[in-house]
């Protein structure tokens, strides 16, 4: 790395890297650095929808909130690219930065600000990018299991009735998320709990509720029974004090947390010295944002919600962040509207992640440089539409090559009329290869109407209601082997996540990441490997039953049949109901799997065991490393059909070689 620091002084720099000379110059009068430089491909920016290749583009980095439909616009930015020709830059500021890709690369952004440049293969400047803020935060084993998430579980008889489901149906599932749990006003109380409220800068205890005329009867409870279930509970958070609206009744808790947080200037302040307000028009208009730059803030914002881990809460979806407006703020840091339009987020996922420990979960749709520091992010809203699975992949591929490790998106949509079976199908296939597989919805009827066919019926995306919808029984078996094949690939999974933080690489790899070299995979957004071991190209159009798929050098072997392909070389393939996977020559993927050692059989929800651990080596020679939080951490090397151990092993395993 290397950090130069560019002033009014008019500053030039030639910079050799692997594929040539990038000659930077700083234009004081315009505030902006050009760069002329050889490259095709330029890649990052964070989480982009629109593009995957910025070539020929022009990105803006700014956090912001846009329902459906981003574009250009993302929840989740930063100000770092690199290039297929090994050149990386970063620039250190939280203030907006715009950046055009033309046939030189022009960065408008403030004066006096620094820029940290990379020279190498992908793999070694996104390590150097994320060494900038620090390592990636390894999630717990159960996060890689599937999620399960519907905004109209709004009472614990609805929930429990999940585990009921998930039974009936013999689907697995590690994680369930709430979003409508709480009083909708302090985000922190169970909707329909009595209690005495307190003063704002006092927290209530667990023993202070009296949940018996709830809808949540017993919380406490309810977290043992998903537990038991195998089921970890993630609840929902939006940073605000709300402002309630005139038709809702006062809620007692929430005027003492906002009087207290306005008085003792806890929340955001205008240059006035007056609380921020959320300008109308925007979501949670009116509301008091905390100002999490405030070690007093995050002192009480928490202790209000610790009695929620007490109880034996997993985590949180840490929603919004995107509600700076104003660039006339002030921060308890001394930092402007301005600066934090970006770095805002970016305050509340870090308050979020010291809080809840080792062992917990963030869920979280904002962020900007350092995210990685954040333990997964989800790519926000979308419709149930093909275009927009499309432009999901494109954002978890930048967001890769931006170095979040660990990424999911809403299978088939968030909003919206109910997709398609296809759509659905198509989308399940891809989740299962993503970091996170979640399944979620908006509430009932929409709460955007104008895009529902009808403002009636229940919006849920759980496989069973799509077959119930659609009147096809048959595609809940469908879906069960989708879900039982993610609980199959858990140990691969988690065994990628742990050498992810370790080594400091995102765990979905676009194909330019590993194939760098290779000139045909430069504009590649609809393909990526799975950790080193598999390669993924899914079904992106309606009723798709094959592709074309790009192999890179070397050696595949088709997941499902053992069909061995050669590389360097585009294939049409065939198949059907599932989509294009294979695995990678020389390399090594571990399985938990039943008796019967066939993918998509069912081992139930349990992360702390295998029912089969078995390994399948690809090609004729190779090596595979495995580790895990059982105690397992050895390697497996074979040449032709022989294979060695080398390290300790806790488990009993078996192997299969295919060449």
């Amino acid at each position: 790395m290397k950090r130069i620091k560019f002033t009014a002084q008019e500053n030039t720099l030639n910079f050799s890297f692997p594929g040539g000379i990038a000659r930077l110059r700083w234009h004081e009068e315009e505030s902006a650095l050009t760069i002329a430089l050889p490259y095709r491909g330029a890649y990052g920016m964070g989480e982009k929808f629109d593009f995957f290749n910025q070539k020929e583009h022009k990105v803006v980095n700014c956090v912001e909130e846009k329902f459906c439909h981003q574009g250009s616009k993302t929840y989740c930015t930063a100000p770092f690219f690199m290039t297929d020709t090994g050149f990386g830059l970063y620039v250190e500021t939280d203030y907006e930065t715009m950046f055009e890709f033309g046939k030189e690369i022009r960065i408008s952004m403030p004066s006096g600000s620094a820029v940290i440049l990379f020279e190498g293969n992908p793999e070694s400047i996104i390590s150097e990018y994320m060494s900038v803020f620090g390592s990636a935060k390894l999630p717990p084993k159960w996060a890689f299991g599937p999620w399960i998430s519907a905004n109209h579980w709004d009472t614990q008889e609805k929930t429990e009735l999940q585990v009921e489901l998930l039974r009936k149906f013999r689907f697995p599932a590690t994680v369930l998320v709430l979003e409508a749990w709480s009083d909708e006003a302090t985000f922190y109380i169970f909707n329909g709990a009595k209690y005495m409220p307190c003063k704002g800068n006092k927290a209530l205890r667990y023993s202070d509720f009296d949940f018996s005329e709830s809808q949540w009867p017993n919380p406490g409870a309810m977290i043992e029974k998903l537990h038991s279930s195998g089921l970890h509970l993630v609840l929902w958070q939006v940073p605000v004090y709300k402002k309630q609206e005139a038709n809702e009744a006062v809620n007692a808790q929430n005027e003492a947390d906002r009087a207290f947080a306005a008085e003792e200037k806890l929340c955001v302040q205008t240059d006035r010295g007056t609380p921020y307000q959320i300008p109308e028009g925007h979501w949670f208009s009116g509301s008091m944002i905390p100002d999490f730059t405030n070690p007093e803030t995050k002192r009480l914002w928490f202790e209000k919600r610790q009695y929620l881990l007490d109880i034996g809460v997993d985590g949180f979806k840490t929603d919004g962040g995107e509600f700076i407006y104003s660039n006339q703020l002030r921060f308890q840091d001394g930092s402007d509207g301005a600066k934090m339009k970006n770095r805002y987020s970016q305050s509340y996922l870090e308050a979020y992640t010291e809080f809840i420990g080792e062992n917990r979960v963030l869920f979280s749709r904002a962020g900007y440089s350092g995210q990685h520091a954040t333990p997964i992010h989800w790519a926000g809203d979308q419709q149930s539409e093909n275009s927009e699975l499309k432009s999901a992949l494109r954002a978890g591929l930048s967001a890769a090559m931006t170095g979040i490790p660990f990424w999911g998106f809403d299978i088939a949509g968030f909003a919206g009329p109910l997709p398609t079976l296809d759509l659905y199908r198509r989308a399940t296939q891809l989740a299962c290869f993503c970091p996170v597989m979640q399944w979620h919805s908006e509430p009932d009827g929409g709460q955007f109407r104008e895009l529902m066919a009808s403002a009636e019926g229940n919006n849920e995306r759980s496989p069973w209601n799509l077959a119930t919808v659609y009147q096809k029984p048959e595609f809940i078996d469908e879906m069960r082997f989708w879900h039982n094949l993610r609980m199959n690939l858990l140990p691969y999974l988690f065994s990628t996540a742990i050498d992810c933080v370790q080594n400091s690489r995102p765990m979905l790899r676009p194909l330019i990441y590993d194939f760098f070299r290779d000139e045909r995979v430069r504009n590649i957004d609809s393909q990526f490997l799975l950790g080193d071991g598999i390669l993924v190209a899914p079904l992106l159009e309606e009723n798709a039953r094959g592709r074309s798929t790009y192999l890179p050098q070397g050696d595949w072997y088709d997941l499902f049949t053992g069909e061995k392909q050669e590389g360097g070389r585009e294939i049409d393939t065939d198949c059907g109901l599932r989509l294009p996977v294979y695995l990678r020559s020389g390399y090594g993927i571990a399985l938990n799997l039943d008796a019967s050692e066939e993918l998509g059989s069912d081992v139930g929800s349990s992360v702390k065991s295998y029912r089969n651990l078995h390994f399948i080596l690809a090609g004729p020679a190779g090596s595979y490393h495995f580790r895990d939080d059982l105690g397992n951490d050895f390697t497996l090397r074979w040449e032709g059909k022989e294979w060695k151990k080398s390290g300790s092993s806790i488990h009993p395993f078996s192997v299969r070689i295919i060449s």
